[in-house]
This record gives C-alpha cells, sequence and structure tokens, in this order.
C-alpha cells in the first residue's frame, strides 16, 4: 500500500509522481511498464519510489484510485436518490451513470488505465487491491439500496447482501464491457440505458 511518507510530500511532487506513473502505465501497461521510467519523469532519485510504495502494484493501484477520486469529483457526488418514485431512482441513476461513462471517455489515459486494470485485475498481485475497489464501492451501492427499498424501486424477497453481490458483479463486467467497447457520444445514451435496465430488470420488484 501507499506509505504514509508519501502524504507528506509537498502536492506537486505528489502530482508529478502520479501523473508519470498514469502517462507510463496507459502507454505500457502494467507488465511493460518501467518503474525507472517513472521515476526519471517524476524528476525523483532512483529508487526513492520504494520509499514511497510498497512495489508496481500498490503505485498502479494508487493511480487508479485517485484518477477514479478526480472523475467523481469531477461529475460530483451521486445526487438524491430518494425524491421521487422508482422510475425516479432509475431515471437519476442512469443520468449518474451516463455522465460518469462520458467524463471517463474525455479522459483517455484514464480510460487505458482502466482497461489494464480489467486485463490485469484477475492477477493475484491485483487481489488486494481489487478487493479494496471493491470495498470502497460497498457503502454506496447499500445506500442506494436502502433507497431503493423505501421508493419501491428494488425487491424485498432477497437479502441486500445478494442483491449488493449482484449489482457489483454487474457494474463491474459491465465497466470492463463498456470500456472496451468504446461507444461513440450519440451511442453511449442507449448503451447505458441498456445496462442500468440489466440491472433494474434483476433487483426490481
Amino acid at each position: 500500500m501507499v506509505r504514509p511518507r508519501f502524504a507528506k510530500l509537498p502536492a506537486h511532487q505528489q502530482q508529478a509522481i502520479v501523473q508519470a506513473a498514469l502517462d507510463e502505465f496507459a502507454a505500457h501497461g502494467f507488465h511493460d511498464a518501467s518503474l525507472n521510467r517513472v521515476i526519471e519523469a517524476a524528476g525523483i532519485s532512483k529508487g526513492s519510489l520504494y520509499y514511497y510504495f510498497d512495489g508496481k502494484e500498490d503505485l498502479f493501484a494508487y493511480v487508479a484510485r485517485t484518477g477514479l477520486g478526480g472523475l467523481i469529483g469531477q461529475v460530483g457526488p451521486l445526487p438524491d436518490l430518494g425524491v421521487g418514485d422508482a422510475d425516479t431512482f432509475w431515471s437519476v441513476l442512469e443520468d449518474y451513470y451516463l455522465r460518469l461513462s462520458k467524463a471517463l471517455l474525455a479522459s483517455p489515459q484514464l480510460a487505458a488505465l482502466l482497461r489494464v486494470w480489467s486485463a490485469a485485475s484477475k492477477n493475484p498481485e491485483f487481489q488486494q487491491a481489487t478487493g479494496d475497489m471493491e470495498q470502497a464501492s460497498l457503502p454506496w451501492i447499500a445506500q442506494a439500496l436502502e433507497v431503493g427499498h423505501r421508493v419501491g424501486a428494488v425487491r424485498n424477497d432477497v437479502p441486500d447482501t445478494l442483491l449488493m453481490a449482484a449489482v457489483l458483479g454487474m457494474g463491474e463486467a459491465m465497466d470492463f464491457w463498456l470500456m472496451a467497447q468504446q461507444p461513440d457520444d450519440e451511442e453511449l445514451p442507449d448503451v447505458i440505458a441498456t445496462l442500468v435496465g440489466m440491472i433494474r430488470r434483476t433487483v426490481a420488484p
């Protein structure tokens, strides 16, 4: 994992390391990426990267999480899902997913990085990082399900833990498929509507 001493670096030095790593991973993938090139591009001393990260896997995971955090910060938090009925609930989710997808497609380096993640996610080296990413998404999925129950958008006949597992698995598969297909701006709304419709048919009453 990222070491606490990384957080003590000045913000511009943190950003230089993250940007250099993003450039390298997006251009060369994970296995062909060179930490020496990252070190050179970031302008830090040779080997000092290991002072901040345990290894290439940790650096990759940190850059991916940072990129996703920036994407969500750009789009904004998930809007209130409880402002209407079941149709409104799903319409708000669909609109948010569409905005996230548009922002991702407008960030080709981040999209390339996540495609690398998709290809490497089953590698044992990434199991911890993948698990951390999933755990980070569970609270907002749980919150969405709770609101969905309240407005009649989510079924009550199966445990929420099963619904969460289903949504997480479908969401991961859909995100990876979407990144591989790379639909254009005109196709994207229909694609997102189809994907959200699949989740709705799975978890709706």
